[in-house]
């Protein structure tokens, strides 16, 4: 009879934590790379294939940004407007701001709209190259 109370602990005990509920979340969660201004035009100059962000506000972006950026304000940024301007969700998309701040917050958003390889650049005060004036 004893034998029969060991061997059901023992059965309880294997069995008990495979029913115990994880605290820690099974899914995948997708996030930006953050790199630096240099690092960034480097892997531009390597993909043909990409859209450069800028995030900065209008007037920002008129008085100069790196030539062949977009314009798309961090924070009149929605959902919506962001898939009418990017289609394609699985392109390279490379954003930055004016120091860093608002093309983590933008990184963060496109990240969760469902871009999937989105690569924060950091600031333009980083950047040393030729500036275009205007919209």
């Amino acid at each position: 009879m004893k034998k029969y109370y060991i061997a059901l602990i023992v059965l309880l005990m294997a069995i008990i934590p495979c029913c115990a509920k994880s605290s820690k979340k099974d899914a995948f969660v997708m996030t930006f790379r953050s790199v630096s201004m240099a690092e960034g035009l480097k892997l531009m100059s390597q993909d043909n294939d990409y859209v450069l962000l800028d995030v900065r506000r209008p007037a920002e972006y008129a008085e100069g940004h790196i030539p062949g950026a977009i314009l798309h304000t961090n924070e009149l940024m929605t959902k919506e407007n962001t898939e009418l301007l990017l289609k394609n969700k699985d392109r390279t998309i490379c954003v930055y701001c004016r120091s860093g701040r608002r093309s983590k917050d933008a990184s963060k958003k496109l990240v969760s709209y469902g871009y999937t390889n989105v690569i924060e650049i950091g600031g333009i005060n980083d950047y040393s190259g030729e500036l275009r004036q205007g919209l």
